[in-house]
């Protein structure tokens, strides 16, 4: 299938507008309010809902007839389809780039030139009813179903991954943007005349309870509330007259983005999902926000997009499909701040089913403790499932959420969740570890040095439960905050400190939190066995400190050095497959 037709490249200037504004009193901000709204481009007749793929931008140019690229590490806006038609809304996710195509009435996905419709709704208009049904925006679900907002009826229709159609909500006045919390478990939808946010328990795909209204956009009788998205902490956002309105899942107003024509509708893109980019009057425009939004599933469960791979021609990425003795389960939530929810991917053998207790492991992503996310280690996570693994590949708040140590206290939570659900997963609770890379490598390591420190386990539920792990996988992290090149970095006064950042100051200003942080000087008799990974040109010296000192307590630790691997290496091929391997082999001496 190919995704990516020929494009025409068009023109583009970028214009920095002074336009976010803070609610006053709010609980929280999301906004990053040091950089400036940017205008990015002009050339629209109308745009409307955009998505991201994982590498651009698709917006509709609903009134101009055309589906537009915009590719930010080009900033190039491009044609992609010249005759598109009515296309009011656009949603990637499993590989596909789905429309709602308001002109011709029907929902249907991109593949190459040609629209393939997936449904039309003709069959749902019944004797009395004046207006077609034409589809306004949409959502799509973990299962490939999709949720269509038809305005003039008052419905939201879900479409069934193999085109069956269901009526989900006939409730709501003016049905217009609709979104998804991350977990997969509530819709939200905008009202356009009355501007307020309404939201529904899902119980089944397509089957709604629970309907309530969290939110209303006081700010005047002009009409207005439009296209919505989500961060990945589940706040909501919705296109009003003329803001971005920012709501938490209770509905509690966190902050309004002002723009300078009237807004239509907004999603997050950039390859760190750190942007907030909105369809208005004027155009396209690009807000940094400090909190991340979800990117798009992969397809098949690929590492990537197969389509992206083909285009990049990278042999070295791993595409990964489930294998079909294995379980996926995405988004289980597994702790819990107030609303926010924290989710795993659970990936486990079928054979666990029949009544065997395997070893679990928590699989950590990097990213600096700013960017990331828990499918960036999928293929990694597949791999050590089909050797015999329960693995819980988590997501943790991000730098731009919560400081230190909030991160440490979502992997703790984490494993206490899979000590209290061993019997429902098929966990041998008493043999559990932790996996992970770049700055995941450094919570790994402060798990296995940290179990016992209270001020690293949070409240995050299950607090009945151990979160000590029985073995630790440190792919090049530090597990030095006090000293080393951490501590260098955060006096240095030089560039951006990621941990100066995190941890809201420098180690001379903090040295207690970062001591907290440090997991080398918390090494102790009660430290579970380490097994340090590099690359050849990844700094494999790191570590030294930490092997010399567990090795002085007679703990089990290594080092695995990888010929020509660089900071990464584990989620490419071939050291991947090699690394594997060395995992399990380590592991089988302490969880098996």
């Amino acid at each position: 299938m190919n995704l990516y037709p020929r494009l025409v490249v068009r023109g583009i200037a970028v214009v920095f507008l002074c336009a976010t504004q803070l609610v006053a009193q709010s609980p929280a901000t999301v906004v990053d309010r040091n950089s400036a709204l940017e205008h990015v481009s002009a050339e629209f007749v109308m745009a409307d809902g955009p998505s991201w793929d994982g590498w651009s931008l698709t917006i509709p140019d609903v009134k101009g007839g055309e589906l537009v690229r915009y590719v930010p590490k080009r900033k190039t806006l491009q044609t992609l389809l010249p005759d598109a038609g009515r296309i009011s809304a656009s949603f990637f996710n499993h590989g596909r780039l789905y429309l709602s195509d308001n002109g011709n009435g029907n929902v249907a996905f991109l593949d190459g030139r040609e629209k393939v419709v997936i449904a039309d709704f003709g069959s749902l208009q019944t004797a009395g009813e004046k207006r077609e049904y034409r589809p306004n925006d949409l959502v799509v679900d973990h299962h490939g179903g999709i949720y269509v907002t038809f305005t003039p009826q008052g419905k939201v229709v879900y479409v069934s991954p193999d085109g069956q159609l269901a009526v989900a909500v006939e409730s709501v006045p003016t049905p217009n943007g609709v979104t998804l919390s991350p977990d997969g478990s509530t819709l939200y939808v905008s009202s356009v005349a009355s501007k307020q946010i309404w939201a529904y328990d899902i119980h089944q795909p397509g089957q709604l309870s629970n309907q309530r209204k969290i939110a209303v956009m006081d700010d005047g009788p002009v009409r207005g509330a439009d296209g919505m998205a989500m961060d990945r902490a589940g706040n909501i956002y919705c296109a009003g007259p003329s803001d971005i309105w920012i709501w938490n899942p209770a509905g509690q107003l966190i902050e309004k983005i002002a723009c300078p024509t009237k807004p239509i509708n907004c999603t997050f893109g950039d390859q760190d999902m750190r942007s907030l980019y909105i369809t208005a009057a004027g155009g396209l425009y690009r807000q940094r926000m400090k909190i991340s939004g979800r990117g798009p599933s992969p397809a098949s469960l690929d590492l990537k997009p197969a389509a992206e791979v083909a285009r990049n021609q990278d042999a070295s990425t791993p595409p990964i499909t489930l294998p079909s003795d294995l379980i996926f389960q995405p988004d289980v939530v597994f702790a819990q701040y107030g609303t926010r929810k924290l989710l795993a991917d659970i990936i486990s053998p079928k054979s666990a089913a029949s009544g065997d207790r395997l070893p679990a492991l928590v699989v950590v992503h990097g990213g600096g403790w700013h960017n990331g996310d828990k499918t960036k280690f999928r293929a990694l996570s597949i791999r050590l499932a089909s050797l015999g693994y329960v693995v819980a590949a988590i997501e943790y708040r991000l730098a731009g959420e919560a400081a230190f140590p909030a991160a440490m206290h979502d992997c703790a939570a984490a494993v206490r969740f899979l000590r209290a659900n061993a019997e429902h997963y098929h966990i041998d609770a008493d043999h559990i570890g932790a996996v992970g890379g770049s700055a995941g490598a450094h919570l790994v390591g402060l798990m296995a040095s940290g179990g016992g420190n209270s001020q690293l386990q949070g409240d995050g539920g299950n607090q009945e439960q151990s979160s000590r792990i029985q073995a630790a996988i440190v792919m090049a992290g530090p597990m030095e905050m006090l000293s080393g090149s951490v501590a260098d970095r955060s006096r240095s006064g030089q560039g951006f400190s990621n941990s100066n950042s995190w941890l809201r100051g420098t180690v001379d200003e903090k040295p207690d939190l970062y001591r907290l942080a440090d997991a080398f000087v918390q090494i102790d008799k009660g430290t579970s066995p380490i097994l340090f990974m590099a690359g050849e040109f990844d700094k494999p010296e790191r570590n030294q400190r930490s092997r010399d000192r567990l090795s002085a307590l007679k703990i089990d630790t290594d080092i695995k050095t990888y010929q020509d691997g660089k900071h990464g290496c584990w989620n490419r091929l071939p050291w991947l497959d090699e690394m594997v391997v060395d995992m399990d082999r380590f592991l089988q001496k302490h969880l098996k």
